[in-house]
């Protein structure tokens, strides 16, 4: 039960992974796809046609539709009638180049808010989600990415959502593989589920944040004492990394003990920004280079572990045997551990964390929102464990929600396309600003 495996014994477990293999991803046809070479590249070119046409459809809707001041977040949704947090207040962040939800290309863009519009089919699978029909939901899911699925990613999206909620690792790395094939991108990568059977006991509340920023080095310290001082008090914990621009090697010791720590006190964390922090902590390595220190390829393992990124931690892993002729650090599954690539908080600030199921009857979470919008100047909703919302408890959620959109901004971050594609059909945009994670 712990972050990392560099201080414990090789996990034997099988691999889990399944990396499809390079002709998949870059010649051979989706199975989706009708055979022949012909048939094949005449699709593409309708394809690519068509993604260009709803690009520019969407970039004109947004600036009709959704315009608003703030480009940090893309164009936004309306605001309900009578609201009067019209102008920016500060309290979120300003632009930032961080990868956020793909659209229609393969070049990541700035974190944008669902749109109010979607295709009835996906309403419907919203629907049958909500319900806890997951069966039905599949079966549509597979049968639009055969017509819809063609131009829209969102049912694509969503299927791999589903998938990872039911847990069924294998199912998502084969759609993954169809995926990647289809739209000439890389696929998603798995990321282990909230386990079943602990919906209940599972967190709900405000999140204490710390956002780590400019270059981590030796006067990180203060900052990371002052974490795992939170940590006395608060089983879940949010760390984020995304605006940490440079690395030392004393910033990086001082990192990976804190995170140590924070393991052997089995705090739950989510993780924001590992795959910008891991990047820029790699640029900083050399293979070969003995005399260098070993605190941040430690980091960069610990990260790729976070980040359950198997495949690149094993080569890391070899880089760093050969680098100082030790025995690497083994790979092991990361637990209690969520990561995203959103960035949504100021420095030093509380976000809201929603529990993974929420159900019929869920008044006592509503009241800890309102005790939350009381002494917050923004309302941040980290969804990045929310598996499903009750249709019911849905509509319910929303009605509380209102009066306070009327005096503060709502912002829920990290969804996953099931439940945004429920909040679209409720009209939650008309209350609050809906960022989905990133495939």
């Amino acid at each position: 039960m712990g972050i990392f495996s560099i201080f414990k014994g090789k996990n034997n477990k099988p691999d889990g992974v399944v990396t499809p293999p390079e002709s998949r991803l870059r010649g051979e046809p989706s199975r989706l796809i009708l055979d022949g070479d012909a048939e094949r590249a005449r699709q593409r070119e309708i394809a690519r046609a068509t993604a260009a046409k709803i690009d520019a459809i969407e970039s004109a809707m947004a600036d009709d539709i959704f315009n608003t001041p703030e480009p940090a977040w893309g164009s936004g949704p309306r605001r309900a009638r009578g609201a009067k947090n019209q102008e920016d207040d500060g309290d979120t962040l300003p632009m930032l180049e961080l990868a956020t939800t793909e659209l229609l290309s393969d070049n990541s863009l700035l974190d944008t808010p669902v749109f109010a519009q979607t295709a009835p089919v996906i309403e419907e699978i919203a629907i049958m989600f909500a319900n806890d029909q997951m069966v039905v939901a599949e079966q549509m899911l597979q049968e639009s990415l055969r017509d819809v699925g063609r131009t829209d990613r969102t049912v694509w999206w969503m299927l791999f959502d589903l998938y990872q909620v039911m847990g069924r690792q294998d199912d998502f790395d084969n759609v993954a593989i169809d995926y990647a094939s289809q739209f000439e991108t890389s696929p998603p990568t798995w990321a282990p589920p909230t386990p079943i059977g602990v919906e209940e006991s599972s967190f709900a509340g405000v999140t204490p944040t710390e956002v780590f920023a400019g270059v981590l080095d030796g006067q990180v310290a203060p900052r990371l004492a002052r974490l795992l001082t939170l940590s006395d008090e608060n089983h879940v914990l949010r760390l984020e990394f995304g605006r940490i621009t440079d690395v030392t090697p004393e910033g990086c010791q001082l990192m990976l003990d804190a995170l140590t720590t924070l393991r052997k006190r089995e705090r739950e964390l989510i993780v924001a920004g590992a795959t910008e922090l891991s990047d820029l902590v790699r640029s900083t390595i050399t293979i070969g280079q003995r005399n260098a220190s070993e605190a941040p390829w430690l980091l960069l393992l610990a990260l790729l572990q976070l980040l359950n990124r198997e495949k690149d931690f094993e080569e890391m892993a070899m880089d760093y045997c050969v680098t100082f002729e030790v025995s690497p650090p083994s790979f092991e599954t990361p637990q209690n551990v969520a990561t995203t690539s959103t960035i949504t908080a100021p420095t030093r600030t509380e976000c809201f964390m929603l529990p993974n199921v929420i159900n019929s009857g869920a008044n006592a979470l509503f009241d800890a929102i309102d005790a939350y919008a009381e002494q917050a100047p923004t309302l941040l909703i980290d969804c990045s464990r929310l598996a499903r919302v009750d249709y019911g408890a849905a509509s319910a959620m929303l009605n509380r929600l209102r009066p306070i959109a009327a005096e503060k901004k709502i912002e829920f971050r990290d969804m996953n396309h099931l439940v945004a594609a429920l909040f679209k059909l409720l009209s939650y945009a008309e209350v609050a600003r809906m960022f989905p994670h990133k495939y």
